[in-house]
């Protein structure tokens, strides 16, 4: 009896003794493999990325909606105290940091 290895890649599972009685009887060697990748487009490979970079986007806005608060909160104290100082005079040269309402 001659012994042959299957050609091909073949799934490793299969018995010697069935191999071997499928070769001398001629019988065909059913082999079903299950394919775990589906078919159409890989979605997850799609949506990471636009899920950190809608992060990123989201992230970006809300250090620039901060930044102008504080921008703004930062203008409006300094308006009030050089409204409640009044002028500011140094050797001689005065300077009014603000308006007064009723000027």
């Amino acid at each position: 009896m001659h012994h042959r290895e299957p050609h091909g890649n073949l799934a490793p599972h299969i018995p010697a003794d069935t191999w071997n009685r499928a070769q001398a009887t001629g019988q065909p060697v059913v082999i079903v493999v299950h394919d775990t990748t589906a078919a159409g487009i890989p979605w997850r490979r799609l949506l990471i990325p636009f899920a950190i970079a809608g992060a990123t986007v989201a992230g970006t806005w809300g250090l620039v909606a901060a930044l102008c608060f504080l921008l703004d909160t930062a203008a409006h104290t300094a308006t009030v105290i050089a409204g409640a100082a009044g002028p500011i005079g140094v050797g001689g040269i005065t300077l009014r940091l603000a308006r007064n309402k009723g000027a």
